[in-house]
């Protein structure tokens, strides 16, 4: 098990979850800690974040209203029944 604690840098997060540390510590388990200037951890090997207790997250969170889409104008024409192979006389003996 690894244990990672660090300062998020300026460029923190990326979309993918990869996330951007300075002055970090780095404890795998049984061994002495490592300290590191940089580190970068890919987003799929991140399990959780453990956020200060002093962090105010309701100033922090704000709640979003959902987007509505906005519906596709219809020209009149009747929709299609799928996207099917025709009504073809099959496909033959194996070909």
């Amino acid at each position: 098990m690894v244990y990672i604690y660090g300062q998020l840098s300026s460029d923190s997060v990326d979309i993918s979850m990869n996330t951007h540390l300075k002055t970090v510590k780095l404890t795998l388990k049984g061994k002495n800690p490592v300290t590191l200037d940089h580190l970068s951890v890919r987003g799929n090997n991140i399990r959780y974040y453990i956020l200060p207790d002093s962090l105010n997250l309701e100033t922090l969170l704000v709640e979003e209203t959902p987007r509505v889409k906005p519906k596709k104008p219809t020209s009149g024409k009747p929709l299609g029944r799928g996207r099917g192979r025709g009504r073809g006389r099959g496909r033959g003996r194996g070909r």
